[in-house]
């Protein structure tokens, strides 16, 4: 696992400075801390940090083609490597290393822009053709690690975050207005935006080509939904044998390694097949919150006892506010995922123990795991309850109601949901994954912004998914927009960003692309049948997982932030959302943002979500746009 970065000029006489690319490498260093490596070539630049996972020894990178013709940086893990190599040997490619990052080389010199879809695998890796004066840069199927890139009219610059990126002192600071407001509207920005205007994240089962001075971006894989006629036998069996082989194959390391636990049916059935396939006692991983709403580690216990692991856990008692800044410094464009906290935590408490982890992440989008699909199906019911029954009495009632404390609980989700309800229909699961609507902008946003938006759509990112799905059925249409959206934006940037900064490699066996092909031949009903979620998977796990498991409904990895940002992180709200403050940056209404604080402190509102991301956007400018 590794970092990567480059500059490539597009005229051979213009110089790549080797101090620029060591910043550019430096700046990342929490990706890679056991090495570093360089190719500097006149116009190109290319430099990487290591984190050695696989052949130790003469695994450092850049690696290079038999005449050095051509040189690659990678980052990820190529978990049919061997397969690969062999079948390149047979048709004469040389190897020097026992390396996956050297498959990579001969496959692009094998199959050309091909080359890809070859491997089964997490990457982003750039790779310079010296014979055909290009550069050739791919991220893998799903977007589990990242590769954000800037085209001008001389170069190309490229980087595994955006902090290698803005190491160039005349790449332009400038945010984008759509990609803000996106972010206050879902909590996170999507591809290909990213924060700043002309820095880009090439989007998942997407290739760069540039050469010439232009770049070419292209899709080479997306995935169908094509349902097959199987019995809940076969679906069963066939889940079984793909997941155990895609969590097999991630066993490969020559570092130790362990698993993120969270009592979950996700996390809990990777576990249960690691311990199938290790010939050692898997090590697990668990963090836990003295609220007991938010409190999984009872059911995290179960499973590790149950497997035997070497389990480890802790009761989360930090700094809250140093533990906030620091997380936002990580971060180097604004996210506002509250989950972002223990992830880090545990990601830092696995990091004693192990460099490698594999994770359950994936699930709820391949298999119905979230309640917003069920919210969708009992939306569908309450919209055939008379309006003025729905407008006029119950959300107004449920609107009065405070909130609580506790993590969901019956009253706060009533509230989410009416609200939710009330976005237009055709956004369906969407509606309860939005966190400020356009009444609320209107309020919130300075006129300025406002008018720099120019009429924006910030729901068309999600419409234009709902549009590409070649499906009619409705939970088909909402996963695929899960899938393309929420997890690579959301999830798996939190996961690669806390795990990385901790410089933990994470693995994720749901993700692997033939599972991903698998989930969408299931028919809806295999998903979801009534109000029971990942319908196949628990029964492909019920001889296998405790019934307790089983029956868990969904609850998430989430803290209560609600909660402290009335008490420990109410000195950094109050200070990042002064009046001065929200006023001298000019991109919000410093009398509404007030108003929000005093609903929240006095409970009136839980406005948690909304005062987060706004604070999270301020600093995040005061850290990236003064320095």
């Amino acid at each position: 696992m590794c970092g990567i970065c480059g500059i490539i000029h597009q005229h051979p006489e213009q110089q790549v400075d080797s101090a620029v690319i060591k910043r550019m490498c430096d700046v990342i260093s929490h990706r890679g801390p056991d090495d570093d490596g360089f190719h500097i070539h006149q116009n190109v630049g290319l430099g990487m940090r290591r984190l050695s996972i696989i052949d130790l020894v003469t695994g450092a990178q850049p690696i290079y083609n038999e005449d050095k013709s051509l040189s690659i940086v990678f980052n990820g893990e190529i978990y049919n490597y061997r397969d690969l190599r062999r079948e390149l040997e047979s048709k004469g490619h040389v190897f020097q290393t026992n390396a996956d990052t050297e498959v990579i080389v001969h496959a692009y010199e094998e199959y050309g822009t091909e080359c890809p879809a070859k491997l089964n695998g997490m990457f982003g890796f750039a790779i310079w053709d010296q014979h055909k004066n290009r550069a050739f840069l791919a991220r893998d199927r799903i977007g589990i690690k990242p590769l954000y890139y800037y085209v001008d009219n001389n170069r190309l610059v490229f980087g595994s975050e955006l902090k290698s990126i803005l190491q160039i002192p005349d790449i332009p600071r400038s945010v984008e207005p759509k990609a803000l407001d996106t972010f206050l509207t879902f909590e996170y920005i999507p591809s290909p935006f990213s924060i700043f205007k002309n820095i880009f994240k090439l989007p998942p089962g997407h290739w760069l080509l540039y050469q010439n001075g232009q770049a070419k971006i292209q899709q080479y894989w997306s995935f169908n939904y094509e349902t097959t006629n199987q019995s809940e036998d076969d679906f069963s069996n066939e889940l079984c044998s793909i997941l155990e082989d895609a969590v097999k194959i991630r066993l490969m390391s020559d570092v130790p390694l362990g698993a993120f636990l969270s009592g979950g049916l996700d996390s809990s059935t990777i576990v249960a097949m690691m311990t199938r396939n290790s010939s050692e006692r898997v090590k697990s991983f668990s963090i836990g919150f003295d609220e007991s709403t938010y409190n999984e580690l009872p059911f995290a216990r179960t499973i590790a006892s149950h497997f035997h692991t070497e389990h480890y856990e802790e009761i989360i008692k930090p700094d809250i506010t140093e533990l906030a800044e620091r997380i936002l410094r990580q971060l180097d464009e604004p996210f506002g995922d509250f989950s972002v906290f223990p992830t880090l935590l545990v990601s830092e408490m696995a990091r004693k123990y192990v460099t490698v982890v594999l994770s359950g992440d994936g699930g709820d989008e391949l298999l119905g795991g979230y309640e917003t699909y069920l919210a969708q199906r009992i939306a569908q019911q309450y919209s055939r309850l008379p309006s003025f029954l729905r407008k006029w009495a119950i959300e107004p009632v449920v609107s009065a109601l405070p909130p609580t404390e506790k993590k969901k609980g019956l009253i706060n989700k009533a509230k989410r949901f009416t609200e939710g309800s009330r976005l237009p229909d055709h956004l369906q699961h969407v509606r309860w994954m939005i966190f400020l609507q356009q009444a609320e902008k209107e309020l919130l946003y300075s006129n300025s912004f406002a008018s720099s938006l120019n009429g924006y759509n910030s729901h068309g990112f999600i419409e234009e998914q709902f549009l590409n799905v070649a499906s009619n059925d409705p939970l088909d249409q909402q996963e695929y927009v899960d899938i393309k959206t929420y997890l690579v934006d959301n999830i798996l940037v939190k996961v690669d960003r806390m795990s990385m900064a901790a410089s933990l490699e994470t693995r994720v066996p749901l993700l692997d692309h033939r599972f991903v092909e698998f989930a969408a031949r299931l028919p809806s009903s295999m998903r979801i049948r009534g109000k029971q979620t990942k319908y196949i998977l628990k029964k492909a796990m019920q001889d296998i997982l405790p019934q307790s498991i089983l029956d868990r409904g969904k609850e998430g990895f989430s803290i209560p932030i609600k909660n402290w940002m009335k008490y420990e992180l109410k000195p950094l709200m109050t200070d990042a959302l002064s009046e001065k403050n929200v006023r001298e940056k000019g991109f919000f209404s410093p009398h509404y943002v007030q108003r929000l604080i005093k609903e929240h402190l006095t409970n009136r509102e839980n406005h948690s979500h909304r005062l987060w991301a706004l604070m999270v956007f301020h600093l995040w400018y005061d850290y990236y746009m003064k320095s």
